[in-house]
């Protein structure tokens, strides 16, 4: 399975998709969804890459290598597809639009 690849999607250039390692965005879309809340204001990215890191797989993260790259790369592909969403406001905070249960 590490070796397969997944479209992932960004808000800011719809319509255009990049195809990144299945393993590790879907390890990372894992541990992201149940840290963040399910309404505004939401949490910064920074406290959910926090929060996220001891339920990253140290395999394909170890010591969360990489961890924030693949973070925005995983929240970019959710707010796209509508799962999650940014709070207004600055500093970018995020939130789940719908349970992890369904996603």
């Amino acid at each position: 399975m590490h070796d397969e690849k997944i479209e992932v999607e960004n808000p800011n250039t719809p319509g255009r998709t990049e195809r990144v390692d299945r393993a590790k965005y879907e390890a990372m879309r894992v541990a992201l969804l149940p840290v963040l809340p399910d309404s505004p204001p939401g949490l910064k990215v920074a406290d959910a890459k926090e929060a996220l890191l001891k339920h990253l797989d140290q395999k394909l993260f170890p010591g969360g290598a990489k961890a924030g790259w693949w973070l925005k790369a995983v929240q970019l592909d959710l707010e796209a597809k509508g799962i999650i969403a940014r709070a207004e406001g600055s500093p970018v905070r995020l939130y789940r639009l719908q349970s992890t249960k369904q996603t």
